[in-house]
């Protein structure tokens, strides 16, 4: 063991670290919050932070004491460390009684304005019921014997938020390519795609019948989800796969029933491809019949549980308003009339200079001023750098507004960011969750930015947006008889000046939902033809 040498050894090496400030990070946390939650979080600081107050009206200067205290002044400090617990007298109580009368109209004020949103919320349409609920209510109301509902309810719990028997999971999208360097970084644009992509798993009966709390056959349960659970409303639901789903929707009494159901359970994979030919062959049907039955399957519902719940309609609240002047200019603004205005009490901080004041108490107060004038100072900020941000995202896409979507130009953070006079980052924290209402509709401020090439034919910088566009042309402009192939699509937009590759076009029609050629085909066109 005298060979073996234990010990530690101590150097310096020089390391370089970014090191962000609590108050730094504080202004980047409020700056990429949307209006919704920066109002959540102003009202949640005046009630937890005796140093913060209201300004009682929008636009209000402050007084002229508020104007000659600055808010950098108590975190300094002098060889005692109390400077700022030393630079007025100790208050006499008139002064003291003063201050308690404008802490009350503080909270009246505050007052007020909960009254307002509750009335508000009162007067909101109710929350519509749950899958869950809506197929609970039924079951009450059913003519079942208890066990029968209790086992009834028992399979409702495994249907998922589409109305399926099952799970939907979240899968990471396997990566093609895995060691070819050079295609990822010769990607054709900027549109990042989505990494996971949803599998619907289903939940065998043998594992329902398992996880009931009596002994139960799974014969039991196969009968109580064929005669109970897939009788409720809406149709379709308690399915196991969108073959049963679409059946189950099949109105026995509705036109060419029997027809529709062969199709469906024999030939859905042919209808998806618009095979029609095939179909035709395998069941004798004439043309127009096929046709009027793939139109009634459209009209089917392939996830009936997610009309529950959700009404589908985002609300959003747009945090920039951007409106056309009278000289035909753009004016923006910012929708912050309903965030709190604030601003550091002074009287508070008067207050909290008595000399009998304990160190510790003395410690906590100063932390919480600290809080409170950096909050004020990161909420002017995010004003700041929003309506600047938003300003120079105008300028660049006023074509945009002037003459519609096809004209945005391609933009990127960077050229934001050096107009601004910023890092990068802060735009990209700027616009995240971030909307703009303009002349044209309501926009994620992200929208406004992509890349793009250089047309061809012009030697412009061209959009990707505006390559999207023209794709939804030609296709709306072919002839359905004969519509054009992915390759044929490539041909017309490098015609055009657009230069893409096939397999652009091929993800910019999946990502505007347009199906295959083969898929958009009109077969009735294209026999009398």
């Amino acid at each position: 063991m005298s060979g073996l040498r234990m010990g530690m050894d101590f150097q310096q090496r020089p390391d370089l670290k970014q090191v962000l400030a609590p108050r730094m990070i504080q202004s980047m946390e409020i700056l990429q919050l949307p209006i919704a939650d920066l109002q959540a979080k102003i009202e949640t600081a005046l009630q937890e932070n005796p140093f913060l107050e209201l300004k009682e009206k929008h636009g209000e200067p402050d007084s002229a004491e508020q104007d000659d205290f600055d808010p950098d002044a108590p975190l300094q400090h002098d060889d005692t460390g109390d400077l700022e617990f030393k630079r007025l007298e100790e208050l006499n109580r008139d002064w003291d009684d003063h201050f308690n009368e404008e802490h009350r109209v503080s909270r009246a004020t505050l007052e007020e304005d909960g009254d307002r949103k509750l009335e508000a919320m009162a007067n909101m349409p109710d929350r519509p019921p749950s899958l869950q609920e809506y197929l609970a209510d039924q079951l009450a109301e059913m003519e079942l014997d208890e066990e029968e509902r209790r086992l009834a309810r028992h399979i409702c719990s495994f249907i998922d938020r589409t109305g399926y028997l099952g799970t939907r999971l979240k899968v990471r999208k396997e990566k093609k390519n895995h060691d070819d360097k050079l295609a990822k970084s010769r990607r054709d644009d900027e549109d990042d795609e989505d990494k996971y992509h949803e599998v619907f798993r289903p939940v065998p009966l043998s594992e329902i019948a398992a996880l009931y709390d009596q002994p139960v056959s799974v014969e039991d349960v196969e009968d109580t989800l064929v005669h109970v659970v897939q009788k409720l409303e809406p149709a379709g639901v308690g399915a196991r796969d969108l073959r049963e789903c679409l059946l189950l929707q099949v109105a026995p009494d509705a036109p060419l029933a029997e027809e529709m159901r062969i199709i469906i359970r024999d030939h859905l994979e042919d209808v998806g491809a618009n095979r029609i030919p095939v179909i035709q062959k395998a069941t004798r049907f004439d043309l127009e019949t096929i046709q009027q039955i793939i139109l009634a399957i459209q009209h089917l519902d392939p996830k009936p549980g997610l009309k529950f719940g959700d009404s589908g309609v985002r609300y959003v609240m747009p945090d920039v308003i951007v409106e056309r002047s009278d000289n035909n200019d753009y004016t923006v603004r910012l929708t912050d009339e309903w965030i709190p205005r604030i601003r550091i009490s002074k009287r508070t901080v008067e207050l909290c200079k008595r000399q009998d004041l304990d160190s510790k108490v003395k410690e906590e107060l100063r932390k919480k001023l600290q809080a409170a004038d950096w909050l004020v100072k990161a909420v002017e900020q995010r004003r700041n750098t929003l309506l600047r941000v938003t300003k120079a995202i105008i300028d660049h896409q006023r074509d945009f507004l002037d003459y519609g979507p096809e004209h945005i130009h391609p933009l990127k953070m960077q050229q934001i960011a050096d107009q601004v006079k910023v890092h990068v980052t802060t735009v990209s924290r700027a616009v995240d969750d971030k909307w703009v209402q303009t002349p044209r509709g309501v926009f994620p401020l992200k929208r406004f930015f992509g890349g793009g090439k250089a047309n061809e034919q012009t030697g412009e910088d061209v959009a990707y947006e505006v390559m999207k566009q023209k794709l939804l042309e030609l296709v709306a402009n072919e002839d359905k008889a004969n519509p054009l192939s992915d390759e044929e699509l490539v041909t017309l937009l490098r015609n055009a000046g657009y230069p893409v590759a096939r397999r652009t076009v091929t993800k910019y029609r999946k990502m505007l939902n347009i199906p295959s050629s083969r898929q958009r085909k009109d077969w009735k066109l294209a026999t009398t033809s």
